[in-house]
């Protein structure tokens, strides 16, 4: 019974509890809808991705040779068939060293007192504005009586960027070469120094502007204007002004359109003459086509030579091989060459200066061919046709008392000339350079002339540098040519000797700044001739010293 009770106490009390748990979930629920809350944490993770194998094969090599178009300008010497200047020292001397440094002195003295001086001073930044000075003076006195020259001269260049696409280019220049008349035969005549002396001065200057690069409209300009005043000891004076008009149109990518106006003007004031205008103007159209391997330009250059006109064609072809290595030229082009009495003086300064002054034309057919083998070997060779109009030419004066001391300037209304030119070269980076040129020209059709009086039919030049050790430079230069032909004094024709001139040089260093130089002339010690009666010096030296400024900008 007692066991009975205790079961009912149990059940009893589990009921209550069941109702009281029902109860509460009763009142909680207040929506209606019963439901059960079950609240747990959870972590989202991603499922791992499937990674692509970059396992690709290098890429193929590519054999094709890309197409780089190159445009080296030619080094060819294209020595002129007109009578070349004579200078009575064999040699300009110049420095055997390089120097590194924009400025310099140097200074010297020779066998045939001769003192030398040269000096180069450059300034400004070299991008937008720049100023270069240039002076010399070199003289020499040899064994003969009046056998001197000297040499001044004085020049300043610079330029200067105006803007983002302009340039400015100016220069202003001062010389002075003096000689005497020696060349008088026989020796024994007597002369004045005043009568012998001839001096010529000149004063020049330049002024003109380019666009750095093409406009928006493809053009191409650079105008300039120059201007020289001449004169001599003997109260000539003559002043010549050229204004030069270039324009150029770029019509795409491969045809360009030039169109050229140049203005030549001369005036010669003769002592105790009536003065003498020798003018001069020519216009110069052509057509340009460009490509790779192909550069013709075609035009026609009608010039006004003293109000006589003349139309000269202007036709210029290269065609180049694919690896620009050969090239072939062909060309026919003709063009007016001024006459004028500082040109002539250049050619021959024992002239008397000319009752009259003709202009030459000159008409030139020509083909050849240039090229390189290698990167150290160049060469190039033409062959030339060319028709020249009114040639100026220089015989002696043999008037009795003057002893043929004075040249005349003589007129060849026509003279053709058959020129043959070959050039080779080799260069070892900057330890080996040998260039090496010849000229031959055949002078025929004279009609008023027997010969091409002091024209040089044959003509040879060639230049060596080479450095010896680190310090060390050797250089040397070869003149050499055939005789031209020159008027006796009875009216026949003559042929002086022909000449070889050999001259070499050495400069090395001394300290970073300073190098010492010296020049021996005329090896071959030849007193030859290249104009009549007017032998050069013989054998002779030259030495001194070159300080350097170290003014490189960094």
């Amino acid at each position: 019974m007692k066991r009975y009770t205790v079961n009912m106490k149990r059940i009893i009390s589990t009921g209550f509890a069941v109702f009281a748990v029902l109860l509460l979930s009763a009142q909680k629920d207040t929506t209606g809808k019963g439901g059960i809350d079950i609240v747990s944490s959870f972590k989202p993770v991603l499922r791992q991705t499937a990674k692509i194998n970059f396992g690709a094969a290098p890429a193929p090599v590519d054999t094709t040779k890309a197409k780089l178009n190159y445009d080296i300008p030619t080094q060819n010497l294209l020595f002129a068939y007109q009578p070349g200047t004579l200078k009575p020292l064999a040699m300009d001397i110049d420095t055997s060293g390089a120097f590194d440094n924009s400025s310099y002195v140097k200074a010297g003295f020779g066998s045939l007192r001769t003192p030398f001086i040269q000096a180069g001073i450059s300034l400004g930044d070299g991008k937008t504005a720049g100023l270069n000075i240039y002076a010399r003076h070199v003289g020499s006195d040899g064994k003969r009586d009046y056998q001197k020259f000297a040499n001044t001269q004085v020049r300043l260049m610079g330029y200067f960027r105006s803007g983002n696409n302009l340039e400015w280019n100016a220069s202003l220049g001062m010389k002075q070469d003096r000689t005497y008349k020696y060349g008088y035969e026989p020796q024994t005549l007597v002369f004045s120094p005043d009568s012998l002396k001839q001096q010529f001065q000149t004063i020049s200057g330049r002024l003109g502007f380019h666009n750095i690069n093409k406009t928006d409209f493809g053009l191409t300009y650079s105008p300039d204007v120059k201007i020289d005043v001449f004169g001599d000891n003997h109260d000539n004076s003559e002043s010549n002004t050229v204004v030069n008009l270039p324009l150029e149109k770029t019509i795409g990518k491969e045809f360009a359109v030039n169109l050229g106006l140049t203005f030549d003007l001369t005036r010669v004031s003769p002592k105790g003459k009536a003065a003498i205008n020798n003018t001069m103007y020519y216009i110069s159209p052509s057509v340009l086509y460009k490509t790779g391997n192909i550069n013709v330009q075609a035009g026609i250059r009608p010039s006004w030579d003293n109000k006589t006109f003349k139309m000269f064609p202007n036709i210029l072809a290269d065609i180049s091989s694919n690896d620009s290595r050969f090239t072939f030229q062909a060309g026919w082009t003709g063009y007016v060459r001024k006459t004028t009495y500082m040109y002539l003086a250049s050619q021959n300064p024992w002239l008397w200066i000319p009752d009259q002054f003709k202009n030459s034309w000159i008409e030139e057919r020509f083909a050849g061919f240039k090229g390189s083998v290698g990167d150290h070997f160049t060469y190039s060779a033409k062959a030339a046709f060319n028709r020249v109009n009114n040639q100026p030419l220089f015989i002696n004066d043999t008037t009795a008392g003057l002893g043929g001391k004075s040249f005349r300037v003589v007129n060849e209304r026509r003279i053709n000339v058959v020129n043959f030119g070959s050039e080779i070269g080799v260069n070892f980076q900057e330890k080996f350079s040998l260039t090496a040129g010849l000229q031959f020209n055949q002078f025929t059709g004279l009609r008023d002339n027997a010969k091409a009086w002091g024209l040089l039919p044959l003509e040879l030049k060639a230049a060596m540098r080479m450095q010896i050790i680190k310090d060390l430079w050797l250089k040397g230069d070869l003149f050499a040519w055939s005789g031209p032909s020159y008027m006796k004094k009875d009216g026949t024709a003559g042929k002086l000797d022909g000449a070889m001139d050999l001259n070499a040089g050495l400069g090395f260093k001394i300290t970073k700044n300073i190098n010492l130089w010296t020049q021996f002339n005329n090896l071959f010690n030849k007193e030859y001739q290249r104009w009549n009666q007017y032998p050069v010096y013989g054998f002779n030296f030259v030495g001194g010293i070159v300080f350097s400024f170290d003014q490189k900008n960094k």
